[in-house]
């Protein structure tokens, strides 16, 4: 399948986000937000660092605030780990990150944080097979063991068995992934750990990991490039990355079994699923039987008390107010720069997260 290719506005956006999903989460982008401002300065000045991934919409939807309400917002896109070391150390109102805060994370915190949803995005199987007419489909038996090394050739029975009347060369596979830390090989593990006993058990999840097999490529477009140059090639890479490089990719198996298109509609749809009260929840291998197995939510993170270093009531009701704005009417800014609006209940989890900050023990929202 040929995915569209975005121009304009999505384009330029997509563009500056670079190496985009999940870009850093998990440990990733050690970086330190700098700025003239600080978390108990300016009233009128949100300062906000972390995920990489949402930063061109988060960009948008700063942007359109501060014409409607004079707010101003200072986001520094310097990785998911970079936003969490930021709130933990409280120079940032709000820390941003492709993955939800674990443990270790948690227990750094002086205080409890609480993750509020604000869009999606998914991981999409990109392949080189200039002669194929058809979309590819995978199954998550298939894909592991291409990824372990165990299936090796394109006209593979289980390969053929699911693609019947595709036209499968019988080249190599040539296996294509990232050699940096990445939210993005979080993600795309996190899936294969869990549909894969043996991945499981050889190789497991993380931003990095020891591969098997294939050829490593720094972000996005070192994966693309290796793809893109290759026939015969198979590689990993963000949705809104493939989307904007017209790059072809494969139909994914669910957990309901039917194959699913990436698209932002079944990227949408693998979160309309229960979502427990603290919004820590992976997508991946999801229940919902029209959605895109390998997707993954993008958090802003925020102290559940905001009453802390001089903060004053006005400011943190700017922020929350922001956020809860994010959450429901800048949800139209998603789809076009090709991002998944949230679903129903991610909104529902997202409010009521909102609703339980507080300021000296009051809540913030009514």
């Amino acid at each position: 399948m040929k995915a569209i290719k975005f121009l304009g506005l999505a384009g330029i956006a997509i563009a500056i986000s670079g190496s985009m999903f999940f870009a850093s989460c998990n440990g990733g982008g050690n970086g330190t937000a700098k700025s003239d401002s600080t978390t108990h300065g300016d009233d009128n000045t949100i300062m906000g660092a972390g995920a990489t991934f949402p930063n061109p919409l988060y960009s948008k939807m700063f942007s359109e605030y501060n014409k409607l309400n004079g707010l101003k917002v200072n986001y520094q896109s310097i990785g998911s780990g970079g936003g969490i070391q930021q709130l933990t150390s409280k120079t940032v109102d709000f820390g941003a990150s492709d993955a939800p805060l674990n443990g270790k994370q948690d227990s750094t915190l002086t205080a409890p944080a609480v993750h509020i949803p604000i869009t999606a995005g998914a991981v999409v199987l990109s392949y080189n097979l200039p002669d194929m007419k058809d979309t590819l489909k995978l199954t998550p038996e298939v894909l592991a063991k291409i990824f372990l090394g165990e299936i090796k050739k394109w006209n593979d029975p289980k390969i053929v068995a699911i693609n019947k009347g595709a036209k499968l060369p019988s080249t190599d596979i040539l296996v294509a992934h990232r050699s940096d830390g990445s939210g993005t090989s979080n993600i795309f593990t996190t899936y294969l750990d869990k549909v894969s006993a043996d991945w499981h058990t050889k190789v497991g999840k993380g931003s990095s990991v020891n591969w098997p097999v294939g050829l490593g490529g720094k972000g996005n477009e070192g994966v693309a490039g290796s793809i893109k140059q290759t026939p015969g090639s198979i590689g990993y890479v963000e949705l809104a990355y493939a989307m904007q490089n017209n790059m072809t990719f494969a139909k994914m198996q669910n957990k309901a079994g039917n194959f699913i298109t990436p698209s932002i509609a079944s990227i949408t749809a693998a979160a309309n699923i229960e979502i427990p009260a603290d919004a820590k929840v992976s997508l991946t291998n999801t229940e919902a039987a029209d959605g895109y197995p390998i997707s993954g939510l993008t958090w802003i993170l925020v102290y559940k008390e905001q009453k802390y270093d001089n903060r004053s009531a006005d400011k943190a009701t700017k922020m929350l107010k922001l956020i809860q704005w994010m959450v429901h009417d800048a949800q139209q800014y998603c789809a076009p720069l090709n991002y998944a609006p949230l679903s129903e209940n991610a909104v529902k989890v997202a409010d009521a997260q909102l609703k339980s900050v507080t300021f000296d023990g009051k809540p913030i929202l009514q």
